[in-house]
């Protein structure tokens, strides 16, 4: 299979995933506005997709039973995808967790004190 449509593939699925989201966690008390679907990884045979959830202002103990949950719906959401979309296979999906926003949120929020500690400093008269 061609790479970009492989990369055609995991699109459709991210976004099918998080949509399938809000129907199969409806009247669950999870906040699903805190979790992001960042990322699918499909096999070249499409029979496995490795799907990177970031969950956002969760402590970690919270954010493994999430990740817990989605895996326990994970047939539910397969269901989903198989009537939404036309695959050869609807591959099976397995949930990991993605802390690479917040990584970048805590970075940025360091340059900022950076920037705000410059511009604090006062600059030396030139002679």
């Amino acid at each position: 299979m061609a790479i970009d449509r492989l990369e055609r593939v995991n699109a459709l699925l991210r976004r099918a995933i998080g949509e399938a989201l809000y129907k199969v966690f409806a009247g669950d008390p999870i906040d699903l506005g805190a979790i992001t679907v960042t990322q699918v990884e499909t096999a070249r045979n499409l029979r496995n997709a490795t799907v990177s959830v970031s969950i956002f202002g969760y402590e970690n103990e919270q954010r493994q039973m999430i990740i817990r949950k989605l895996a326990g719906k994970a047939h539910d959401l397969q269901a989903i995808i198989n009537r939404e979309l036309t695959l050869k296979y609807t591959p099976r999906l397995r949930f990991q967790l993605d802390t690479s926003i917040e990584k970048g949120d805590r970075v940025l929020a360091v340059l900022n004190r950076l920037d705000e500690f410059q511009a604090d400093e006062p600059t030396e008269p030139e002679d």
